[in-house]
C-alpha cells in the first residue's frame, strides 16, 4: 500500500509558535489540514478530505462565520483533495472510500467534492453530528458539508498494540481500520493503514502536534487552549492522548503516528509516507 500525506488548505491563526511551535514573532501561524491518500486494490482511499471546492467558493455559510474568522482559514482551489489527487497524477474518480476520523468543518469540507465515495464514520460521530449541541457543536459541524450518504460503525474489533480498533469497513481490506479515540468530539477515531512493513496511524486531533507524544510532553499554549476549547470529554481526549504516547513509546518503529495540524512531519514518516504532494512549508521535524 502506498501512502501520500499532503494539506488540503490550512488554517493560519495570528500567534505564531504560540500556535504551530516553529513560527516567529506573532504573526500567522501555520496549521496544517492533513489527509491521507492510500492506493489499495480496493482503489485509492482518502482518510479525511480537509477543505472543499465548495469551501473555496462560498465559504461562508458552508463554514461557520466564528471560526472561518477566528481560525483565519487559508483556502486555494489547487490545495483542496480533489486537486491533490490530480497533481499525483490519479484520477479523482478512482477514490472509492473516504475513511474519516471526525466530521469537523476543517476535516470534512471536500466530501461534497467526491459525492461517488462510499464514506466511513464512527456511528457516535454521525450522532453528534446530526444533534450539533451548542454553540460549538453547530460551528464543528456543517450542514452542507455533510450532505453525504456515510456508513457507521460501533462494533469492537480485536486489540492493536493495545489499542482498541473497529474493523470490517464495507469494501475496504482489512488492514484499514479505525482506531477509537474519543475526547476531541464523540465519536472521534484514529485510522491505521497497514504498508505491507509496518503501520501508518492517521490520528486526527487526537493529538494537535507531534511534540503531544514526546517525553516529556511538549504543545504550544494556543494550541492546548484550542483543544480545551474543542474538547468534548476532557477526561477521554487525555486518556486518548495517553494512549498514543504509550504507543509511540512502545512501538514507534512498527507504527508512524501523523496529526491533521501540525504543519511538520516527523522525520520518521518518510519511511512509509510519500510526502511529494503539497505537504507543508517546513521540514520534517527531528
Amino acid at each position: 500500500m502506498r501512502i501520500h500525506a499532503f494539506e488540503c488548505g490550512s488554517m493560519r491563526p495570528l500567534g505564531g509558535r504560540l500556535w504551530d511551535g516553529w513560527t516567529g514573532g506573532l504573526g500567522p501561524a501555520h496549521l496544517a489540514c492533513r489527509c491521507l491518500l492510500a492506493e489499495t486494490e480496493a482503489g485509492l482511499v482518502l482518510v479525511d478530505t480537509g477543505f472543499g471546492l465548495e469551501d473555496v467558493t462560498a465559504p461562508v455559510p458552508r463554514l461557520s462565520r466564528a471560526f472561518y474568522h477566528a481560525d483565519r482559514v487559508h483556502l486555494e482551489a489547487d490545495e483542496t483533495a480533489i486537486a491533490r489527487v490530480r497533481q499525483l497524477g490519479l484520477d479523482p474518480r478512482d477514490v472509492r472510500h473516504i475513511v474519516m476520523t471526525h466530521l469537523d468543518f476543517d476535516h470534512a469540507g471536500g466530501l461534497t467534492d467526491f459525492a461517488w465515495a462510499q464514506v466511513h464514520v464512527h456511528a457516535a460521530e454521525m450522532a453528534a453530528a446530526r444533534r450539533r449541541e451548542g454553540a460549538i457543536g453547530r460551528g464543528r459541524y456543517r450542514p452542507l458539508q455533510l450532505a453525504h450518504p456515510m456508513r457507521e460503525y460501533s462494533q469492537p474489533g480485536p486489540m492493536w498494540f493495545g489499542l482498541p480498533t473497529i474493523r470490517g469497513l464495507e469494501g475496504l481490506p482489512p488492514s484499514i481500520f479505525f482506531i477509537p479515540l474519543p475526547g476531541h468530539t464523540a465519536g472521534h477515531c484514529g485510522v491505521a493503514l497497514g504498508t505491507g512493513d509496518g503501520w501508518v496511524l492517521h490520528a486526527g486531533d487526537a493529538v494537535f502536534m507531534h511534540s503531544e507524544l514526546d517525553t516529556p510532553l511538549r504543545m504550544p499554549p494556543l494550541s492546548a487552549a484550542y483543544a480545551n476549547v474543542m474538547q468534548v470529554d476532557r477526561a477521554a481526549r487525555l486518556q486518548s492522548r495517553a494512549m498514543l504516547q504509550e504507543l509511540a513509546r512502545q512501538h514507534g518503529e512498527e507504527v508512524t503516528i501523523l496529526c491533521t495540524h501540525d504543519p511538520a512531519l516527523p522525520a520518521q514518516a518518510g519511511r512509509r509516507v510519500s510526502v511529494s504532494a503539497g505537504e507543508g512549508p517546513v521540514p520534517a521535524r527531528r
